[in-house]
């Protein structure tokens, strides 16, 4: 059993706490947060105002990061260095260097590195991976997706996920960097890619639409988007030489309600069948668990997390220069 400390008790971090509660794998026994009223929600937890106190917590062995993605890097560094392995929400860090030095740090201290994209432990996205290596889709060829949603509608404007500076180009440090993770992980490495934030219809400081291509090295190509304000969307397909598949979300993973599946193979029927929902924020937070006790390998590589933080940079740059902009 893993014993973490979940530090940032917001949103999502106490979607954590709530969804680890019964996990026979990793034990959240230590809550973070600066703010008093925060750590007052965390009802029957144990908690500390410092990330400093959870570092110096000798029943803490990893650390849960749900904290902005500016502060990601130091505390990734500053966990490893004291002994505790990482856990980190999304995005990794904001630039290629950040993420670089971060994995150094915890492969010098032997410990664990976790990413929160659950999307990849979706029994549909799994299939979705395997028809695409096995070549029941033939070649593959187009990666498309689409995850929007509307509950940034509902923060105030001094939120640090609205700000430019904090959360650089929203929708895709929102959302838009889920799908670029997954398309990492059905074509490889990207090596250039074309963005263009707009905000259209609200008055976010970091944008609320984003379309983006990615090109791949094998030269394929994704073509994906994000909105902050139209209601819940989350679509992703594969186009094949032979056929295609796509997976619609019926509700934000927050509270899954399962997927719509879709596969069409040449000379064949168009087959669609219903994946009813699954745990994937806590089969990505076991996973990581059991790789930190040494039970299995984390199935998400760090050239992956690096790949996925150059791509991040690069988005960026291109929000801003509305130019195509090469990763490293």
């Amino acid at each position: 059993m893993i014993r973490a400390a979940v530090a940032g008790l917001g949103w999502w971090g106490q979607k954590i706490v709530a969804d680890l509660a019964d996990s026979e794998h990793i034990r959240v026994v230590l809550g973070v947060d600066p703010s008093e009223e925060a750590r007052g929600r965390a009802t029957g937890l144990r908690t500390a105002a410092t990330f400093d106190e959870a570092l110096a917590d000798h029943t803490v062995d990893a650390v849960i990061l749900c904290t902005p993605h500016g502060r990601h890097a130091e505390q990734i560094v500053a966990s490893a260095e004291a002994g505790k392995h990482v856990f980190c929400e999304k995005p990794l860090t904001t630039t290629g260097a950040e993420a670089r030095a971060a994995v150094a740090a915890v492969e010098k201290a032997g410990v664990q590195l976790g990413i929160g994209h659950e999307r990849r432990f979706e029994p549909a996205v799994q299939r979705l991976r395997a028809m695409c290596s096995d070549g029941e889709l033939g070649t593959p060829l187009v990666f498309e997706g689409n995850f929007s949603q509307d509950k940034f509608l509902a923060l105030p404007s001094d939120n640090w996920r609205l700000s430019a500076t904090a959360a650089p180009v929203g929708p895709l440090s929102a959302t838009g960097i889920h799908l670029v993770d997954l398309a990492i992980a059905v074509f490889g490495r990207p090596v250039e890619v074309w963005a263009r934030l707009g905000t259209l219809a609200t008055g976010f400081a970091n944008g609320d639409t984003l379309t983006v291509t990615l090109g791949f090295e094998s030269g394929r190509t994704a073509l994906l988007t994000a909105v902050l304000t139209t209601p819940f969307a989350g679509r992703v397909a594969v186009f094949g030489s032979r056929g295609w598949m796509e997976i619609r979300d019926r509700n934000h993973p927050e509270n899954p309600r399962g997927w719509d599946v879709t596969t069409v193979v040449r000379d064949g029927e168009p087959s669609t069948e219903f994946n009813p929902p699954h745990p994937s924020v806590r089969a990505n937070l076991e996973a990581f668990a059991q790789a930190a006790a040494g039970q299995a390998d984390y199935p998400v590589s760090y050239a992956e997390m690096l790949a996925n933080a150059d791509a991040f940079e690069a988005v960026t740059r291109s929000a801003r220069s509305g130019r195509i902009e090469r990763l490293p």
